[in-house]
């Protein structure tokens, strides 16, 4: 592997930065979206018994110490609750909102390394190629010896930043499929919220 690295010439060293950097990018995101999606299944254990034997005052104080996005939404809707059920539903849907921005936070760095990999990539193999015939214009001969170099770099670059795209690329859409689950659950939790408080109110 090393060996093919070195090979691959100049390009190969921004196709790692940038592997590097999607890697970092990718398990922080890992690390924080189990984290909500499991403080979510924690949360929605506690919330619905608590708001209706505790009342709103007691719900209220387990969504600020349960960290996530489904207690920040639960708590906006709450928080509201004098004001009437068509104020809740609006502090639910704008914190919803925020909410969402947060779960897909830092996604367009994973985006931006799926695309510049290749690109990075295809741009060493136009080096090798330029190279490969560089070096038939200096000896006046196409045998293989003296264009092997320069193909062996082109499609070491290629193949490298495909594999790095590949594997940010398929880290993203797993992390969109989590986030795709929570804001469903967060749409299914904010509804039955609201039917809480409008039956608890009635």
């Amino acid at each position: 592997m090393v060996a093919w690295f070195n090979n691959g010439g100049p390009f190969m060293w921004p196709i790692l930065i940038v592997g590097i950097f999607g890697v970092i990018i990718a398990i922080e995101r890992f690390i924080s979206l189990i984290k909500t999606k499991t403080a979510t299944t924690l949360f929605l254990k506690n919330i619905g018994s608590t708001l209706k034997d505790e009342g709103v005052e007691a719900a209220k104080e387990v969504c600020r110490t349960t960290p996530g996005s489904i207690s920040q939404i639960y708590l906006a809707g709450l928080s509201r609750v004098d004001k009437g059920s068509e104020a809740v539903e609006k502090a639910v849907e704008s914190a919803g909102s925020i909410e969402m921005s947060f779960l897909e936070k830092n996604m367009v760095w994973l985006s931006t390394v799926s695309t510049l990999a290749p690109m990075l990539g295809f741009t060493g193999t136009v080096a090798g190629m330029v190279s490969a015939f560089d070096a038939i214009a200096a000896a006046n001969d196409i045998s293989p010896a003296v264009v092997a170099g320069g193909i062996s770099q082109a499609l070491l670059t290629t193949l490298f930043g495909l594999v790095v795209a590949m594997i940010i690329q398929t880290s993203q859409n797993f992390f969109m499929w989590i986030i795709d689950g929570v804001i469903v659950k967060m749409e299914e939790t904010s509804i039955e919220l609201v039917d809480t408080l409008e039956s608890m109110s009635s």
